[in-house]
């Protein structure tokens, strides 16, 4: 069987088995983010191929909040695809843009009770060793994963963030090629910052259409 292959050794480092599951989820973790900092429609179906090979790795090794996460991803996956191809005003696509405070605010509380709500879940209802960082890891991917949906570019600094706890996270938990992935992920999240900050520079970018304002009565005359 397919899965059976996937959760086979491929080979050892340092005599821990890496997996074709987590080879494969290396190869195409590292185009996806790539094509996403160029702004390729095409990391949309990368990108879902990568979390399928992900929530396998995922559940065998016992971060179950991240294996659910990628369920959410392939979901999201969907609606990125098809909001950067028929979003925006005229259903042409969206181009970058920064989140504003009212939607910081919003991910801020979301955020919070979704870890909340994780952490609880995982430590009362599971046997992970790591329930914390699994729940703030997932917290912040999702959020980064809302925000590049949209193209907001503090997207990026979501995924940095998530980045710096999944490595050692990873590594703790023995798979040492994912971790070694996420400092590459770590990496390309660098250039994506600078290359959607650059794209919010363009002399040529768009100018937003002002949403029309209804009139409002007419004034009362004696």
């Amino acid at each position: 069987m397919i899965i059976d292959w996937l959760t086979g050794t491929a080979f050892r480092v340092g005599g821990t088995g890496t997996t074709w599951a987590e080879l494969l989820g290396f190869a195409t973790g590292v185009v996806n983010v790539w094509l996403v900092a160029r702004q390729r429609i095409a990391n949309w179906p990368i990108g879902i191929a990568n979390v399928l090979l992900l929530m396998l790795l995922f559940g065998t090794a016992g971060l179950y909040a991240d294996a659910g996460l990628q369920v959410v991803y392939v979901a999201l996956g969907c609606y990125g695809w098809w909001h950067w191809l028929f979003g925006g005003e005229r259903r042409t696509g969206i181009e970058v843009s920064r989140t504003g405070r009212g939607e910081w605010l919003t991910l801020a509380v979301v955020g919070v009770l979704l870890t909340g709500a994780l952490w609880a879940l995982l430590d009362r209802a599971t046997d992970s060793t790591v329930p914390l960082p699994d729940a703030l890891t997932t917290a912040l991917s999702l959020l980064a994963t809302y925000g590049q949906t949209r193209k907001r570019v503090e997207s990026w600094w979501l995924w940095i963030a998530a980045d710096l706890i999944y490595i050692p996270l990873y590594a703790y938990k023995g798979l040492h090629l994912t971790a070694a992935l996420y400092l590459v992920f770590l990496a390309l999240c660098v250039v994506g910052l600078r290359a959607w900050r650059a794209d919010l520079r363009r002399p040529d970018r768009p100018t937003p259409t002002p949403t029309p304002v209804p009139p409002g009565p007419a004034p009362a005359t004696a």
